[in-house]
């Protein structure tokens, strides 16, 4: 089970914006993550499509995207400092020890890592770690939801091809 903050976004609509965002943000975060909820190590890493896109390759990925938005971003700390691939492409890459728990627990660390990094930073805050360069929080918070927002669509294609096959 997520062990993500109870709050979802249809409550927080008189929130400050920093909390709606954070609330928008872990709906997608929880939504990708049990997207492996019940599946086997095979059917997580089943090529389903001509990417190197598989269910496990996506959570692997948007772990990627947290560490590079809201620490590569925050810290200005190299992708090769963080260990981080160079390219997002390379993030989908699965290891022969990635398992459903370590990339689920790599997830939630990274997550949580996102979350203690932003929460005394202000939305007009601007970052200077992204190669794009400088950029207000604001920006990243929806830059990442978009992202996220995408990938909860292919998590969802991608898991009703598995449980039809």
């Amino acid at each position: 089970m997520p062990t993500y903050p109870p709050t979802f976004a249809d409550q927080v609509v008189t929130q400050p914006l920093h909390v709606q965002f954070e609330a928008f943000l872990d709906e997608h975060r929880a939504a990708l993550n049990s997207c492996l909820d019940g599946l086997t190590e095979e059917q997580a890493r089943r090529s389903l499509v001509a990417s190197r896109t598989t269910l496990l390759g996506l959570v692997k990925h948007v772990t990627f995207v947290e560490r590079v938005w809201f620490d590569e971003a925050v810290t200005c700390r190299s992708r090769t400092e963080l260990g981080l691939p160079a390219t997002a492409d390379e993030s989908f890459i699965l290891d022969d020890d990635d398992t459903i728990a370590s990339v689920r627990r790599a997830h939630r660390e990274a997550c949580e890592a996102s979350r203690r990094a932003t929460s005394s930073l202000e939305l007009d805050d601007v970052l200077r770690g992204n190669r794009r360069g400088p950029l207000p929080l604001r920006w990243v918070y929806l830059h990442v939801l978009r992202e996220l927002a995408q990938h909860c669509g292919h998590a969802d294609i991608l898991r009703e091809q598995l449980l039809r096959t």
